[in-house]
């Protein structure tokens, strides 16, 4: 999901014209609140923060299809635990897999999986603690602005200051490269 406006603004450059920011919890609201039989499986955060999530989306979204919740532990896995964990998602006959591992451990984990899950994998970051309450979303006009980086930074610095100050910026600067030559090829037709 393009969930930053870095990512839709590239997209548009990239000639994808209507590319706009989707986050994951805001797709993940507008789908629980569907009364149209999508099963739903949340794999990753705490076991504590996936009861909560659990209660609290039986409440509110009340035909929502839950069709199963996994907390995998905050280590590497066993190659048993991994085939334990892909059978009960396959089984579990989900539509959607929302994968709370936040990034990039959820991107990693799902082209891991690609071909041995049947259903739609999103990753969805702090999503699971969105809908469990545990941390609260921007205000809507610093959603808009484009600074619900800076809320959840506040919120969480320790955790979250290498990711938005390294990484974002290797991709900033990635994009800008790409984006020149794109120029520079443009030009030239």
């Amino acid at each position: 999901l393009p969930d930053g406006r870095p990512l839709s603004i590239v997209s548009r450059r990239r000639g994808f014209q209507e590319a706009e920011r989707v986050t994951g919890p805001d797709l993940m609201g507008k789908l629980f609140a569907r009364d149209d039989g999508l099963k739903h499986f949340f794999y990753g955060d705490k076991q504590e923060t996936l009861d909560i999530l659990r209660e609290n989306l039986q409440r509110e979204y009340p035909s929502i299809q839950i069709a199963g919740m996994i907390s995998p532990p905050y280590r590497k896995l066993t190659e048993e635990e991994k085939a334990e964990h892909v059978k009960a998602i396959r089984e579990s006959g989900a539509d959607i897999i929302w994968i709370g591992l936040g990034a990039p451990k959820q991107e990693n984990w799902m082209a891991k999986h690609e071909g041995r899950i049947n259903a739609v994998m999103v990753g969805v970051g702090a999503g699971f603690d969105y809908f469990a309450g545990n941390i609260k979303r921007a205000p809507m006009i610093m959603q808009k602005l484009s600074l619900e980086w800076l809320y959840r930074l506040v919120q969480e610095p320790k955790r979250l200051y290498k990711r938005y100050f390294s990484t974002n910026t290797v991709f900033l600067i990635a994009n800008y490269r790409l984006w020149k030559q794109y120029r520079k090829i443009k030009k030239r037709r």
